[in-house]
């Protein structure tokens, strides 16, 4: 029989005692009728399948109060066969358990614990103005044909009640999982719950659940109800009082028995049972601080902020063109438009003069032999400067493909020494038109893209709200603040800036766009014969890319994790790439890449990053394959530009005829003669390109970096880097100006850049580790309490890429008046 019980408050009690001591005057059992039990008392027995104990502990609740009980059991018996089995009945639930507890892991393992802490499911607070009467039944029994020896321990909790701003230590295991009641203050609409612990492991899971009995917190149910997350040292869950209509709820915390699910190793026992010492391992010491999120009017604040702040753009624009065109206008009223090296009264018509330096005219032609490239140029520059979208104009293949072109084409492009001239001669409609391809790609691109994305990141979203389970998004909980269906709208929202100067950098755009075909209309000398020949094609696609980089990255961060990790760099590539086609296109406009080309390359790209993150953390064979190609194509690439496309590796008489015809060059160039290059600029470019692209892949081979996805764009960007750098060199070299707006925004860029990259390596989450490992990196807001690190990349780099483009915009206006047999190709 279980030992004496101390005296139990009122009338109910008394009335169980009477009960009691009938019944055993009468000769029943010591399971026929409960025996009255004290809180704090340790009760010792034994049961069998003959015999079995049961206890009633009785108390009062306060009106108002929540009344928390917690029960403790443990037996000495590790028979799995014959368990002891506790049923704890109340007013309105049961809930029961065995010990040994059991619980089951990867591989069949099995868990067993024999000491089991439960919280009971407390009273909930009645109108009532005076006490009530509770009472609780704790049925101990086993069927077991023998005594098993067990413990018991009932004791109402203190601090089952968390406050506001005020942190609680406490400690739990697998086998005693601990929860508490939070209730919302009046003033309150949200909060954060914050979660921290000294140590990794053991793995640990934190619920939010809605006052409900019975309270899901063992490990094979707790993911049945509410919201969730695992944890090794840190978790945050923002929880709304729209949310739960009491308002008021349950934070659980529950230990794993393994810590698999967070990236932690496992017993070395595959099958089986583990032993005690690592069931006895398995306590956690956590520390859970509730603290007010942020109010509504924050989100107002922070939605003003990024609109306004990037409307600034559009103002500063606005008061540029305007000083533009002042200053336009009285150069006008002062004639001192006038080209230079000629008069302002040249003909459009008359042909440039192709003139090199004395001593460079490797592979020049004289008047003679280009007459008839020149007669066909001439009604180019004649042609109104609407006629480029005439549905009637010749395909560029008309001109490719004519003998006479393409001999003119080869002996002009071997020049030592190459001027604009050279490499502009084709009719500027079709030029345009091909460039106009890149816009109208990337537009069918982006539409097709974009519908399924956000199908499938509107589909991740709802399955987090459905099922509550927030492993599957790799926010930065410490700073995602919800708005809506939305789990982070920050992280949304700041991608604003993105769609907003893409959209500005269109207008500027158009705006150049339209005073060109002005010019051509009014068969101006500058537009015709001066400056770099101007096709916005290209730029326009760099917009588009910087406005969907805007709605993908918004799409990524709705549900941000390992299967949707491309939508927020595909574009990124695009606009690297974008980018260096402009930069090249701007000295090489008849040789530049078509569109269908270049998205190709993308396309092949972005395949290869997604086969990088699928297989290139753990596959040495994907890394020998990858840099294989990366080096073969550096190489392919640098030859085509070297030989600015005229260099025919194929021999029709015989199928070894491009590896013959590439071991011949290397021999009789590099080998046998050994002379300085022909074309010493583009050489040390491609030199030092192919050491940098060599590098990467001899990096990415020994290394492997596990954000494959990064590395692909660090590649893009150096290379982007590299180019412009070298473009800029060379135009300093070649005597040529930068005006002050080119030279303003390279250096914003430069500052802009160096800013985003501080924060962009700032990493908040990485969905290459565990969601427990991931929220490790979690970090609270740091600006306007509403944006983290990330969104202020997001704001800094949309900034620095629009400052960016417009280097490529404006870099060489200095040459608007600099005759195009002047300006030097490199």
């Amino acid at each position: 029989m279980a030992g004496r019980a101390a005296p139990a408050p009122g009338a109910l009690l008394c009335a169980l005692l009477c009960a009691t001591a009938a019944a055993a005057a009468a000769g029943g059992g010591p399971g026929d009728n409960p025996a009255p039990g004290a809180f704090g008392h340790v009760y010792r027995g034994a049961v069998n399948i003959s015999s079995e104990h049961v206890y009633a502990f009785a108390y009062r609740s306060e009106p108002g109060q929540v009344d928390a009980v917690r029960v403790y059991v443990n037996s000495s018996s590790e028979n799995l066969q014959y368990p002891v089995l506790f049923v704890v009945r109340q007013q309105k639930g049961v809930l029961s358990w065995q010990v040994p507890l059991i619980f089951r892991g990867l591989y069949q393992r099995t868990y067993n614990y024999q000491e089991v802490s439960r919280t009971l499911c407390p009273s909930e607070p009645t109108p009532e103005t005076r006490p009530s009467e509770q009472i609780i039944f704790v049925d101990v029994a086993s069927m077991a044909p023998f005594n098993i020896a067990y413990e018991l321990l009932v004791t109402r909790l203190e601090n089952f009640q968390l406050e506001t701003n005020k942190a609680f230590n406490f400690t739990a295991s697998p086998s005693q999982p601990q929860y508490f009641l939070y209730k919302f203050p009046q003033d309150v609409d949200s909060v954060i719950i914050n979660v921290v612990s000294d140590a990794a492991y053991p793995c640990s899971v934190v619920s939010v659940q809605d006052i409900v009995c019975p309270v899901y917190d063992l490990d094979h149910n707790v993911e049945f109800n509410g919201v969730y997350q695992s944890m090794t040292k840190q978790a945050a869950i923002t929880v709304q009082r729209k949310d739960f209509p009491g308002e008021q709820f349950f934070v659980v915390f529950v230990i794993k028995p393994e810590d698999y699910a967070c990236g932690g190793s496992v017993p070395s026992s595959i099958h089986g049972n583990v032993n005690r010492t690592w069931n006895l391992q398995r306590t956690k010491n956590l520390q859970v601080t509730i603290v007010p999120s942020i109010k509504k009017s924050v989100y107002v604040q922070a939605m003003f902020f990024s609109f306004l702040g990037f409307l600034s753009f559009y103002l500063g624009s606005v008061v540029v063109a305007f000083v533009h065109y002042i200053r336009v206008q009285r150069k006008a009223s002062a004639g001192r438009l006038s080209p230079e090296h000629g008069s302002g009264m040249m003909t459009s018509s008359h042909p440039i003069s192709a003139s090199t330096p004395e001593g460079s005219s490797y592979g020049a032609i004289d008047e003679s032999s280009s007459s008839g490239a020149r007669q066909l140029s001439s009604p180019e520059r004649r042609a109104p400067a609407g006629s480029d979208t005439d549905s009637s104009v010749e395909e560029e293949s008309d001109f490719d493909t004519m003998p006479e072109i393409e001999s003119d084409k080869n002996i002009i492009r071997t020049k030592v020494f190459l001027y604009l001239s050279d490499l502009s001669r084709k009719d500027r409609r079709i030029v345009s038109k091909k460039y106009k391809i890149y816009f109208w790609n990337i537009i069918t691109i982006a539409v097709f893209y974009a519908l399924p994305v956000i199908q499938l990141v509107i589909t991740y979203q709802t399955v987090v709200n459905v099922t509550g389970n927030q492993d599957i998004c790799y926010y930065n909980f410490l700073c995602a603040h919800p708005l809506g269906v939305l789990s982070a709208f920050n992280n949304i929202l700041s991608n604003v800036g993105h769609m907003m100067l893409g959209f500005l950098f269109l207008l500027i755009v158009l705006r150049r766009d339209i005073l060109h075909r002005r010019a051509m209309d009014m068969k101006d000398i500058y537009t015709l014969d001066y400056g770099i020949p101007k096709h916005f094609g290209l730029f326009y696609a760099m917009g588009i890319a910087l406005m969907m980089e805007g709605v993908l990255s918004a799409c990524y961060h709705v549900c941000p994790n390992y299967s949707n990790f491309q939508f927020d760099t595909s574009f990124m590539y695009m606009i690297a790439g974008l980018c260096m086609l402009k930069l090249y296109q701007t000295r090489h406009p008849d040789i530049n890449a078509s569109a269908y080309s270049a998205y190709a390359s993308f396309a092949v790209v972005i395949s290869l990053a997604v086969l990088g993150v699928v297989f290139g953390k753990n596959d040495m064979w994907f890394w020998v394959i990858f840099s294989l190609i990366h080096i073969l194509g550096s190489l392919a690439l640098s030859t085509q530009i070297y030989y600015m496309g005229r260099f025919k590796i194929d021999d029709p008489d015989s199928d070894m005829g491009i590896f013959r015809r590439a071991v011949m060059v290397l021999y009789t160039d590099c080998i046998q003669q050994c002379s300085r290059p022909m074309y010493m600029d583009r050489m040390v470019l491609l030199i030092v390109g192919n050491l940098v692209n060599w590098s990467f892949a001899i990096f990415g081979l020994v290394y492997r970096p596990r954000d494959f996805a990064s590395y692909i764009l660090g590649i893009f960007i150096c290379n982007l880097l590299l180019y412009l750098a070298f473009y800029i060199i060379m135009k300093l070299r070649s005597s040529e100006r930068l005006l002050p707006i080119p030279m303003f925004c390279i250096v914003a860029t430069a500052v802009v850049w160096a800013a985003a990259l501080y924060f962009f390596f700032q990493t908040l989450s990485s969905w290459e580790e565990t969601p427990a490992e991931s929220r490790e990196k979690n970090r609270p807001c740091i600006l306007l309490g509403f944006f983290d690190d990330h969104d202020v990349w997001h704001f800094l780099s949309a900034a620095a890429l629009f400052f960016s483009f417009l280097v490529l915009l404006t870099l060489d206006d200095d040459l608007d008046t600099v005759r195009r047999d002047k300006i030097p190709v490199f």
